[in-house]
């Protein structure tokens, strides 16, 4: 039976949860669509802000829940994953995506009459390219989706894809505006007459036709890409990669994490926390070696030497629980937990081992070694 404060508590994280991973999202998207129809700048430029300030922090918090650990070619942990893009290739794609933000921003805050040609063609660029590798992306880590909040990714993708159809669209209309008031000094000469046509013809597409045609761009760009087209940095971004959609290499086997929940706590809790300073080899195996789990086979190593038979009964109590307990350390935070549970323990040990051995150190630090 829940009492009265549990059940609050309960009832508090589950608000906490429905509006972060609901009614923030679907308010954004449901103001930009607002926005897109009635074409209100001021309401576009507030709701733009915050869509791609406030959505991108979630974005990336929910990335985090990915335990992503380490380029394609390191051995891992079967509970992590490696990089979704490759260390050695993403800044083409990281230097696309922040330009396609300016360039984003620049179209939303800027004053078409007041633009620069060349700039707004450089930004409408941008934005077409920002959309591109964002749907890529997103297909990136289709493969690892398993939960439906993972759908949060498609919802941000989709808010950044209606802010730049409305950004452009409007821009579009704008210019065209302010060409139909200078449309008489330029009648006389034919090539800027036509430009005036198109730019209005453009600007007066309907919803769909609009955003079918910006799919096309998108889409065009993203075959392009992926064929290897021009530089080949961006495609090895996204398959110079293990784990993900578009992955093409294969990672070394995984790293040993079962058997002792040192082990466990050493290479599944929050580095922060736990530490780890190396890797070392146990039974043939590598592992994440932190200090607490060299103390404690540094103090089992010296009771095994001066009390023999009171080691075998210490590692026969090891053998039957500590199996068992690695198997239930499945989450950083109970690997947090095992290890400041342990804490104590450490210090124990570490005081036994400065009072019997003549160079603890060395002894600590031989343990697990390569």
């Amino acid at each position: 039976m829940l009492h009265a404060d549990e059940l609050i508590t309960i009832i508090i994280d589950a608000l906490i949860v429905i509006t972060i991973a609901v009614i923030i999202p679907l308010g954004f998207t449901l103001w930009n669509i607002i926005n897109f129809v009635r074409d209100a700048r001021k309401s576009r430029i507030v709701a733009s802000t915050l869509t791609v300030g406030i959505g991108g922090f979630l974005y990336l918090a929910l990335l985090a829940l990915f335990d992503i650990e380490g380029e394609w070619y390191e051995a891992i942990y079967p509970f992590q994953l490696h990089y979704p893009l490759s260390g050695e290739y993403c800044w083409p794609v990281i230097l696309c995506g922040m330009l396609g933000f300016i360039g984003l921003f620049a179209l939303i805050y800027g004053r078409p009459e007041r633009m620069p040609p060349l700039v707004t063609v450089l930004s409408t660029a941008f934005v077409i390219l920002l959309n591109a590798f964002g749907i890529v992306f997103a297909i990136q880590l289709t493969k690892n989706f398993y939960h439906p909040i993972h759908i949060l990714f498609y919802v941000y993708h989709f808010n950044i894809l209606i802010l730049s159809v409305d950004a452009v669209r409007s821009n579009m209309r704008a210019q065209s505006e302010y060409l139909s008031v200078r449309k008489d000094e330029f009648e006389d000469r034919k090539s800027l007459m036509w430009l005036y046509m198109k730019v209005t013809r453009m600007s007066q597409y309907s919803l769909p036709v609009f955003i079918t045609l910006f799919a096309v761009a998108a889409l065009i760009e993203i075959i392009a890409v992926l064929a290897g087209q021009g530089l080949d940095a961006p495609v090895k971004a996204f398959t110079d990669t293990a784990d993900w959609t578009f992955s093409q290499q294969i990672p070394p086997p995984p790293l040993e994490y079962e058997g002792h929940y040192l082990c466990t706590v050493a290479a599944g809790g929050h580095k922060s926390l736990v530490k780890p300073v190396r890797l070392g080899r146990r039974r043939g195996t590598v592992i994440v070696v932190n200090r607490q789990l060299c103390i404690a086979n540094a103090f089992e190593e010296s009771i095994a030497e001066h009390f023999p038979r009171f080691h075998r009964w210490i590692r026969h109590v090891y053998d039957t629980y500590g199996y068992p307990l690695s198997r239930i350390i499945t989450t950083p935070g109970r690997a947090d937990i095992i290890y400041l549970m342990m804490k104590p323990l450490e210090w124990v040990f570490l005081l036994y081992l400065y009072l019997t051995d003549a160079r603890p150190e060395v002894r600590i630090n031989r343990q697990y070694k390569m």
